[in-house]
């Protein structure tokens, strides 16, 4: 009862706030991987502004509960809302959409939301052995989300699902100084394991020809996995669908920012519950953004 009551106070908070064009779109993921989707969302909504949350002192999500991811998720909303007063939330996690959209649906009514998931469909209709494979963490792969949606699709095409445990913290790890290069080696030795596990990869009769990263961090490694399966198998990523999906929902609210931020406003912050090092070295590297816009979470979201 004490939970209901509270989940309904909330709400009727929030259904008072009006949004604002000019706010910020917040993107979190449990980790650095949403720097994926966040590059995406910047080219197709080149005048908006973003706040990135990487919660990269519990990554990978893929490997805990569903309960804590929930927990995890909703703070982050609630913490996005209060302090940068978002006008839509990027959940640019795929094992959190499966556990958490729905409660942040209830929860933030009014506040447009977008989540990841696998992308299967656009997978039918590029492969053409009608074989697929599927790679994701645990977390996603275990979700009814994720089950449903392959149920829903099974009858058009032979899915291969393979679960990476440990591909999503190597990669967070490599953007470490003092780890990258055995995490770099871990990657490597991962993506053979996991790909040979699957099967064959090609364009011949029941050859895997099409790969869904199911995973924002596995875009990545997407040179690694293109040489290792040649250049004939299709790689498919959900950033641009995302970004697309974005800017219908803040078009159809009436957020859509038309004109650049002004000169006073920052376009760009970047937090972590983790090592800030990584977070700096990740965006330099992989958005070519400087490490000064990179900034330590409160300590309050560190628990």
């Amino acid at each position: 009862m004490a939970k209901a009551h509270r989940h309904r106070r909330v709400q009727r908070h929030w259904r008072q706030r009006r949004l604002n064009v000019n706010a910020p779109i917040g993107v979190f993921d449990s980790g650095i991987g949403g720097l994926s989707v966040l590059r995406a969302l910047q080219k197709a909504l080149p005048h908006e502004r973003f706040v990135y949350l990487a919660d990269s002192a519990h990554a990978p999500y893929g490997e805990k509960t569903e309960a804590f991811v929930t927990q995890r998720t909703l703070t982050i909303a609630l913490h996005l809302r209060a302090q940068h007063h978002i006008k839509a939330l990027v959940v640019a996690c795929n094992t959190a959409t499966a556990a958490a959209i729905h409660a942040l649906r209830a929860l933030h009514p009014q506040l447009p939301l977008v989540g990841v998931e696998p992308a299967l469909k656009p997978a039918l209709a590029l492969s053409r052995t009608g074989h697929i494979g599927v790679i994701a963490t645990r977390g996603t792969v275990g979700s009814d989300k994720f089950a449903r949606l392959l149920a829903s699709l099974q009858a058009e095409a032979h899915f291969v699902v393979q679960a990476c445990n440990g591909l999503a913290l190597a990669i967070e790890q490599s953007t470490l100084p003092d780890q990258a290069r055995a995490a770099q080696d871990q990657i490597s030795h991962l993506l053979q394991t996991y790909t040979q596990a699957m099967g064959r990869f090609g364009t011949g009769p029941g050859d895997i020809d099409t790969l869904v990263l199911g995973c924002t961090h596995y875009v990545f490694v997407e040179d690694e996995l293109r040489q290792l399966l040649g250049p004939d198998v299709q790689l498919l990523s959900t950033g641009e669908a995302v970004a697309r999906q974005t800017q219908r929902l803040l078009a159809a609210a009436d957020l859509l920012n038309t004109q650049a931020p002004h000169e006073t406003a920052q376009p760009m912050r970047l937090l972590t519950t983790g090592d800030l090092q990584g977070l700096q070295a990740a965006a330099q590297r992989w958005l070519g953004l400087p490490p000064e816009l990179c900034e330590a979470a409160p300590a309050t979201l560190q628990a």
